[in-house]
């Protein structure tokens, strides 16, 4: 078997380059690249995934480019090797529809990381919220009222005129909360409630309250382009992060399918219809002729 050729000493720079803006894309937030990056995986998809992992961003690595390239791999060894490498969190295809003087069309790209990235991680990175963590499990995302709550206390530290108790804060926590759902920063919450304070502040609770509700920014626009569609690995059929475990379908994952719902009645009705049809066709035998 080839795998043994497969080594760091291959000049990956050699590597054909994919069409401008299509290839490979290296995820943010690697850590370094060290020994035993890939030791987790078997030694054929460690040493393909040692080959890619060393090749620049917008490298081909199509099935059809890296079968040509590593000698004694065929189209669909690789094939596999890639769904093998996707199952364990270390690629993801996806495809981005863009605007140029051509017009709109569909760019793809493959997403490659060396750290083992999670469906969650995955799912929040495709979604335009990319993780600033280099470990291969998201940080938790605080929700918007606990983080609208502790920007107010902060608030109340930095602007002691403004002086709301616990109590207050978190009722006003949710309302808080709505300009960080709409995309606003603490710095830009903080800017707008303590700007030109008065001297002194009267009504602290109403004060900050009305602020947040007169200030709020406008919500965020619906993306209308830009957003990944994340591909299955095997049958590039499109999906969700959800709905695509591992970047494989169902069909590909061979899940059969579950149906959603259970449409059928349940026993006790059955046995219910049941019984008042044989007491209509005994009454009927029972009833005598005219």
């Amino acid at each position: 078997m080839a795998v043994p050729q497969l080594s760091p000493a291959l000049h990956a720079p050699a590597h054909p380059m994919a069409k401008p803006g299509f290839g490979k894309r290296s995820a943010p937030g690697q850590e370094p690249r060290r020994a035993g990056d890939f030791a987790h995986l078997p030694k054929r998809e460690a040493a393909i995934a040692g080959y890619i992992d060393r090749l620049p961003d917008g490298a081909d690595i199509s099935i059809k480019a890296l079968a040509r390239e590593l000698e004694g791999f065929g189209q669909c060894a690789i094939g596999t090797v890639l769904r093998r490498l996707s199952e364990a969190g270390h690629l993801r295809r996806v495809r981005r529809e863009v605007l140029d003087a051509e017009g709109a069309r569909w760019v793809y790209r493959t997403f490659f990381t060396r750290t083992v990235r999670p469906d969650a991680w995955w799912a929040a990175f495709l979604g335009g919220d990319v993780p600033q963590t280099g470990l291969a499990d998201p940080a938790p995302v605080q929700e918007p009222a606990a983080r609208g709550r502790d920007a107010l206390a902060r608030l109340v530290h930095q602007h002691p005129q403004l002086a709301l108790s616990g109590v207050e804060c978190d009722a006003l926590a949710d309302l808080a909360g709505d300009w960080f759902r709409r995309g606003a920063t603490e710095a830009q919450l903080v800017r707008a409630v303590a700007t030109m304070l008065p001297d002194p502040v009267r009504r602290p609770f109403g004060f900050v309250q009305n602020r947040l509700i007169d200030r709020l920014p406008p919500a965020l626009p619906a993306p209308v382009q830009g957003r990944y569609v994340m591909e299955c690995t095997d049958c590039h059929a499109p999906g969700t992060p959800e709905s695509l475990a591992g970047g494989l379908c169902r069909v590909c994952r061979s899940e059969p399918y579950v149906r959603p719902y259970d449409d059928r009645l349940p026993a006790d009705v059955v046995r219910g219809k049941a019984a008042r049809l044989r007491d209509t066709v005994r009454t009927h035998k029972l009833r005598p002729e005219r």
